[in-house]
């Protein structure tokens, strides 16, 4: 169904003409459909047009938009690809495009990156003082009216950030998909375009667990390259300095932004093992607002309840320090929240079935549906833990809330028109 906008209250007595596609200002690709209205004067035989314009959007329906925000570094990219794989096909850049864009599609979803609404390169920050963290870095505006024209099923040019060379790049054409993710550092942060959410995601990293992850990525990194730290200028201080560098902006104007999101994935230091700092086993939990519509909180046991639960045992496999759940009510920002925790590592995730046959309310097709995504990407970072586990059940739950969404704006005509 096309999602139409009329101009005039001309009646639709006429004869129709359809322009070529119109670009606007700020990139958005449309077209239009131009109703005349004949009338005849009275007592002559002159006659008479006055058209009825009627802009279309190209898509088929409107887009399903999800909000994703966090740090850099905090695991944006593998939970893009665990949601864009449950919606089926492989998330791949823009064919024929910018080899350096930012954007993947797959069948049903595009995810673009709010890096990409930079109004500053990488030198023009430098020269203001300012991080990419700074609203003052980014055109809040554009990023505004174009999801707001993706979402209504009109194609957009959006610009590119390339982070190779760090300059602004030609824009590229997005097209409406089913599913829009934007992801980034500020997906809620303008209230315009947190409006436009179907539904939002906040990935906290604890600073602890932040600086362990970037250790581990960057001593990786210089082994690949056989550079030694001392070469390349790293040192643990140097790396702690980054981050503490960066740590007044984030708190400033993206931590702040996990009170408006519909699901928090936090990550935190284990609490089974004692002072411990290198953030390989780690306490995961999943923080679901109730009352957001499309979606239903995920529940252990009982809903509503407080467990604590730890499943060692005969049916599932665990090494030290072993594995605790934890799942009861609790408020979160002054909002009701239902609590899911994990804290721990599997040994063996084909195990992880007795685990997922205690949880209600994960939205799979099948029996064993969560168990099978997470084999099917066992080799991705998290996947013996709660980062894995609560992405792909998230991932699961909003393609349900878009299942939802699509199924009621079909049958909203339908009751129209038999009322």
């Amino acid at each position: 169904m096309a999602v139409c906008s009329a101009y005039t209250t001309q009646s639709l007595n006429s004869t129709c003409s359809i322009s070529t596609p119109a670009k606007t200002h700020l990139g958005f690709h449309q077209k239009q459909v131009v109703f005349y209205r004949r009338s005849s004067k009275r007592g002559g035989s002159g006659s008479s047009s006055s058209p009825c314009v009627i802009t279309c959007s190209a898509g088929d329906s409107q887009t399903v938009v999800i909000g994703l925000a966090a740090d850099s570094g905090c695991g944006k990219s593998t939970f893009m690809r665990r949601l864009t794989s449950v919606f089926g096909g492989a998330a791949e850049p823009p064919k024929g495009g910018n080899p350096d864009s930012n954007t993947l599609i797959s069948d049903m979803t595009t995810v673009i990156c709010l890096d990409d609404y930079h109004s500053l390169d990488r030198t023009g920050r430098k020269e203001k003082g300012v991080t990419a963290l700074d609203p003052r870095a980014n055109d809040f505006d554009l990023m505004y009216e174009q999801v707001k024209a993706i979402k209504s099923g009109v194609a957009v040019d959006k610009p590119i950030y390339n982070h190779v060379t760090g300059l602004l790049d030609p824009p590229e054409l997005i097209k409406p998909p089913k599913i829009l993710v934007i992801e980034g550092l500020h997906p809620m942060f303008d209230e315009r375009v947190r409006d436009l959410l179907d539904f939002s995601i906040y990935l906290d990293i604890s600073n602890e667990v932040k600086f362990a992850w970037k250790i581990q990525r960057d001593l990786t990194l210089l082994k690949t390259l056989q550079r030694d730290m001392a070469e390349r200028g790293h040192s643990l201080e140097s790396i702690k300095a980054s981050i503490e560098a960066r740590k007044p902006d984030f708190d400033a104007y993206i931590d702040p932004q996990k009170k408006y999101a519909d699901a928090v994935i936090e990550v935190l230091p284990t609490q089974l093992i004692p002072d411990d700092n290198e953030g390989k086993v780690l306490r995961v939990r999943l923080i679901m607002k109730e009352g957001v519509k499309h979606f239903s909180p995920v529940y252990l046991f009982d809903e509503g309840s407080t467990i604590s639960w730890i499943p060692c045992g005969r049916k599932l496999t665990c090494s030290y320090p072993g594995i605790k759940f934890h799942y009861g009510p609790d408020t979160y920002f002054g909002n009701e929240v239902s609590i899911l925790e994990m804290d721990g590592q599997f040994d063996r995730l084909d195990e992880l079935i007795y685990v997922e046959s205690h949880l209600s309310n994960i939205s799979t097709k099948f029996y064993g549906e969560v168990t099978q995504q997470m084999l099917k990407h066992a080799d991705f970072p998290g996947s013996n833990n709660g980062t894995g586990l609560f992405q792909t059940i998230v991932g699961l739950k909003i393609r349900d809330l878009y299942e939802q969404i699509t199924s009621s704006k079909t049958a909203a005509p339908l009751e129209a028109t038999k009322a």
